[in-house]
């Protein structure tokens, strides 16, 4: 198929206060997700940054199928993924999968290595119990682990965080996954050790021919490894366009603000980090929901920024945006 591999159709999500008596009967639902849209093409990876609270984990559990929407729809290879029968459901598990931010916490203490990589592959019925021990080998050396015996014996706890990891890709690999969505990958793991993660991510992504959406905070890594960027604010994404273009050159304010919160791609000896705080999400009372995302601590906003959305328009080169000024701006 020469279309999109995965499409997400204003796609909202909203999560219902839950408590006893009245007041929470009375509290409004919270909508982590609110009407976006992208899609995700064949062989790409698409980087997916934002702060703490944007919504980026929901997003993927509604990708991989762990949640599904309050409204709108996710389709791979064209499909509505939450209305497929329970044998197609199946199938889809095996093309869609997720590494967990957690390598410690992500993987069953009481299982080997052998046990973590085959559990899969039997669940699917995908080879023969005889073959498993050689499939499984394969696949330790596929994400640069010792194929032995002994280490297939091995349980977590004798893992570092880094084989953890390898671990948890080598059992999406093991089923024949298409699109992986890496959860914050790295971001448990020390320095030295992410270096390792993303090689091997890329090299699987050319040797595997694998699709990727990577969950990022580190807008460095992002660019690095993406194709394309989207930046997410408070649920909605407010940027989406080529990498080099999202980093090097922001459109929407909040984009700015990120980006001018982490060192230069270039080194400059002038530059001054941005407090954490004033990129921090803004409180529950200070959104504006008939209006923009970012109206709060936006600083160029106007009166239309309060009152109407902005549309989630291509401003050029498949360079999206959500801002009423910039877009304008674009126009004119």
């Amino acid at each position: 198929m020469n279309g999109p591999l995965l499409q997400v159709d204003h796609v909202s999500k909203l999560f219902v206060p839950r408590g006893p008596g009245l007041l929470a009967r009375r509290r409004e639902p919270h909508r982590a997700l609110d009407d976006i849209s992208f899609e995700v093409r064949r062989g790409e990876t698409l980087g997916i940054v934002g702060e703490s609270g944007s919504g980026k984990t929901t997003l993927a559990r509604l990708i991989v199928g762990l949640a599904t929407p309050s409204e709108g729809r996710v389709s791979f290879d064209g499909r509505d993924i939450n209305a497929l029968g329970r044998r197609e459901t199946k199938a889809l598990r095996r093309q869609v999968q997720l590494v967990f931010q957690d390598p410690y916490g992500s993987l069953d203490p009481k299982q080997s290595v052998f046990e973590i990589l085959t559990e899969p592959a039997r669940v699917h019925r995908l080879c023969d119990a005889d073959a498993l021990e050689e499939r499984a080998g394969e696949m330790l050396e596929l994400v640069g682990l010792p194929s032995t015996r002994e280490f297939l014996m091995k349980v977590p706890s004798e893992l570092s965080g880094g084989e953890r990891q390898r671990i948890g890709i080598g059992r999406c690999l093991m089923i024949g996954a298409h699109l992986i969505v890496a959860d914050e990958p790295v971001s448990m793991l020390d320095a030295s050790v992410k270096a390792g993660i993303v090689s091997l991510l890329m090299d699987l992504k050319r040797t595997q021919a694998l699709t990727y959406i990577l969950i990022t905070h580190e807008l460095a890594l992002a660019y690095r490894t993406c194709d394309r960027i989207a930046v997410m604010h408070a649920g909605r994404l407010v940027e989406l366009g080529p990498a080099e273009a999202v980093v090097r050159t922001p459109r929407h304010p909040y984009s700015q603000l990120l980006m001018d919160s982490v060192p230069p791609l270039v080194p400059d000896p002038g530059w001054v980090a941005l407090e954490r705080a004033a990129i921090a999400p803004p409180a529950a009372d200070a959104c504006c929901p008939d209006g923009c995302a970012y109206y709060a601590p936006c600083p160029r906003k106007a009166d239309v920024c309060r009152v109407k959305r902005p549309p989630f328009l291509d401003v050029g080169t498949h360079h999206f945006l959500a801002c009423h000024l910039n877009a304008a701006r674009d126009d004119g």
